[in-house]
């Protein structure tokens, strides 16, 4: 029998997988054309009552591990449980303990409460219960004054509150949400984040995926960072940072008009211990030392005859963690493969 797999001729489980938590990934690999690997081995667990953060870029994954996860594909190959059940054979069953935010679009004719109503109907909620949770929905995603409006006619922020709210209709064990802040303002997404801290508190499990660290930051127990199709580095936030704690993190912004030179010779200039991730004309600069780092931007400054509108030392965030993570040339792959 080879090395790593069981009787049968599967993957043996990898250690540190809890076979008891709600979501076991044991190198799960997909591929939507045979050739290209959208996931490639990717191992996790998610515990229970904790908010799990799928990090990354457009193309790097997350949108196809959750398709997994949610029993809308199923992987060609690797191991999967959510709930202790299997998707290839329980997919039912799962989505009857299971609520999803995904990123598109869904909607029928109804109006907003027709939406929620509907909702609660499907999911066999008492009609008491239903109203109770309607209305209090309604208030706690500002929906109440749009109640009777169509669910066509709202804003793409409108909208979105409207896809989050209908899940808190019915009861569940786990809840995804890709991307669910989309289009939502800074209030209505503070107002969100904390209506999905209030439910894992009472015991709901959570999987997030988002681009901004600031929420990731803010909800989640643990992140994983997923690049290419493989996760990078998973953690807690606060463990992240600590592990990451060495470098000093520096922002630069250049004039427009010399932008361009300044950024090119910046690089060099830094050397092998800074990273460098340009944004137009600011940067964001991982480095050893700040001090060796601060005397070095100045002179490339000075000899490219640029002048800096915004230079400053900060503390780490997370977002510096994930650039340092994925490293500058994912930035410049971006959104190659959007899924």
């Amino acid at each position: 029998m080879a090395a790593g797999h069981d009787a049968a001729g599967s993957p043996a489980p990898l250690a540190g997988l809890r076979s008891e938590d709600p979501i076991v990934a044991d190198r799960i690999v997909h591929s939507y054309d045979g050739r290209t690997r959208a996931l490639d081995g990717v191992s996790f667990s998610v515990r229970r009552g904790e908010v799990y953060g799928l990090l990354g870029r457009n193309g790097a994954g997350k949108s196809t591990l959750i398709k997994a996860m949610t029993t809308l594909i199923a992987p060609t190959g690797g191991r999967l449980s959510i709930l202790g059940l299997d998707p290839r054979h329980d997919g039912r069953r799962i989505r009857e303990r299971i609520g999803v935010v995904q990123q598109g679009e869904s909607f029928d004719f109804s109006s907003v409460q027709g939406n929620l109503d509907i909702y609660g109907i499907l999911w066999g909620v008492p009609r008491d219960e239903r109203v109770r949770r309607r209305e209090a929905l309604l208030r706690k995603f500002g929906l109440t004054e749009l109640r009777a409006r169509r669910s066509f006619d709202l804003s793409g922020g409108q909208k979105r509150r409207v896809q989050v709210a209908r899940e808190f209709m019915h009861d569940m064990d786990l809840l995804f949400l890709d991307e669910p802040t989309v289009g939502l303002d800074v209030l209505m997404r503070r107002t969100l984040l904390d209506s999905i801290r209030d439910e894992v508190r009472r015991g709901l499990t959570v999987v997030f995926t988002t681009h901004n660290l600031e929420e990731a930051d803010y909800l989640c127990d643990r992140v994983a960072v997923i690049e290419a199709g493989r996760i990078v580095v998973e953690d807690s936030v606060a463990a992240l940072k600590r592990r990451y704690s060495g470098k000093k993190t520096i922002d630069v912004t250049a004039d427009a008009d010399h932008a361009e030179a300044f950024f090119r010779a910046l690089g060099p200039a830094l050397g092998d211990a800074a990273t460098v991730t340009v944004r137009g004309t600011s940067a964001t600069v991982l480095t050893d030392g700040a001090k060796a780092g601060l005397d070095a931007i100045l002179d490339v400054a000075r000899t490219t005859g640029t002048s800096l509108e915004w230079l400053t030392v900060r503390e780490k965030t997370l977002e510096d963690v994930f650039l340092q993570t994925v490293g500058p040339e994912a930035e410049e792959r971006g959104g190659a493969d959007a899924r």
